[in-house]
């Protein structure tokens, strides 16, 4: 069984989905239709940048997004399904549109004011986020709770095995660097995010999203869309919008969602979108699965020699 798995904030970058879109008209038109939806050129960001831009909250998620649809886009006319999605925060949008239980139309405005609402959701507070590396998720806990004197701290992401990020102010998140050295930590090192993702203080975030979520169209999934909340797969529209107003806040169940997807028999995880990080995170969770990606036409050719499908390119219209 094929898990198809996407990518969330921090993979963007200038030039990511060019090469696809110049060789696979597929790809091309989902980035025209990005265009078109969002009344602006997403695609040139995306293909050139400038790098400062596509760091914008509600630019780099709509640009991720897209990205990985497009790349998606030349899997499936190639007749590739997976059995079961799932996708990293914003990665987990990306999925829903991929198991067709969230339009495109739909999904780019959301995420684009997403981006817009958890930037603004701490403005005026110094906050961080810090990843922790080679500490169990209790240590953790602990030491989170021990910084509290300084701030809010909190668990944000649960990644792999031994890597866990934390967020909150940022006094709270220095004091949780300093305790987790303290306790054997390989790496304590803040992390270039400018607000408190996944943590009670995107709760003004939340709330602004459930009042768009309320009114956007969802139907029930086509294949099974693992939650990063919940490390369970969500089925009826309402659940799905209970989880993603939770998901703003809650922390992101990435390492449980892998194990669950491996029990429910995926054998092959196939990354889609910009970057890398979601397959070093998966080899580190289920060493026994096959990994593969698609981010431009040389991992794409790769993939598609693996699952044993021709990947011939068209050509610039």
């Amino acid at each position: 069984m094929i898990a198809f798995v996407f990518p969330g904030q921090g993979a963007q970058y200038a030039g990511m989905g060019a090469e696809l879109a110049r060789a696979y008209p597929e790809a091309r038109t989902v980035f025209e239709r990005a265009d078109a939806i969002l009344g602006m050129s997403l695609s040139a960001l995306c293909w050139e940048g400038p790098d400062e831009r596509l760091k914008e909250t509600e630019v780099t998620q709509p640009a991720i997004l897209t990205t990985s649809i497009a790349a998606l886009a030349i899997l499936q006319t190639r007749g590739l399904r997976c059995s079961m999605t799932a996708g990293l925060s914003l990665g987990e949008y990306t999925a829903l549109v991929a198991a067709a239980a969230m339009r495109l139309e739909d999904a780019l405005p959301l995420v684009r004011q997403r981006g817009r609402f958890m930037q603004e959701a701490s403005s005026g507070r110094r906050t961080a986020m810090a990843a922790i590396l080679g500490l169990d998720s209790g240590t953790v806990a602990d030491i989170c709770a021990r910084a509290g004197a300084k701030g809010v701290l909190e668990p944000a992401n649960y990644n792999s095995p031994g890597q866990i990020v934390i967020a909150g102010d940022h006094a709270a998140v220095q004091e949780g660097i300093v305790l987790a050295k303290a306790a054997g930590a390989k790496r304590a090192v803040l992390l270039p995010v400018s607000a408190p993702f996944h943590t009670s203080l995107m709760e003004p975030a939340a709330e602004r999203l459930a009042a768009l979520l309320a009114r956007l169209p969802l139907r029930e999934p086509e294949v099974p869309v693992v939650s990063n909340v919940t490390a369970q797969p969500t089925q009826s529209p309402e659940e799905i919008r209970r989880l993603l107003i939770a998901q703003v806040l809650s922390p992101v169940r990435w390492e449980e969602s892998v194990r669950a997807m491996s029990d429910m028999g995926a054998q092959t995880f196939v990354e889609i979108g910009p970057g890398s990080t979601l397959s070093g995170l998966i080899r580190k969770t289920v060493p026994h699965a096959r990994v593969l990606r698609v981010e431009d036409p040389t991992t794409l050719g790769e993939t598609l020699g693996q699952l044993g499908v021709q990947a011939e390119a068209h050509g610039p219209a």
